[in-house]
């Protein structure tokens, strides 16, 4: 579970930039968000989200990626 400045990225605010720390998933999971480019160490930010379990979309260097509320769920962020 997430410590004080760990948080899940579909519990993240709007606006808020953090490093991914880990991905709690399978291997599956771990390499279809690799080749969006969200693996640990890299920094994102939250851009929105869909109210009720809609898709998060994050800011990836210059771009933008929608993950599901699901995947959301499993990612790991450090925040600034």
């Amino acid at each position: 579970m997430p410590d004080g400045k760990q948080v899940i990225l579909a519990r993240m605010k709007t606006g808020r930039s953090g490093t991914v720390v880990r991905i709690e998933g399978g291997r599956g999971l771990v390499n279809r968000l690799s080749a969006l480019g969200v693996r640990p160490g890299r920094r994102i930010t939250k851009v929105g989200s869909m109210f009720m379990r809609g898709p998060v979309t994050i800011q990836l260097g210059s771009a933008q990626v929608a993950v599901g509320f699901g995947m959301a769920n499993k990612i790991i962020v450090e925040l600034d």
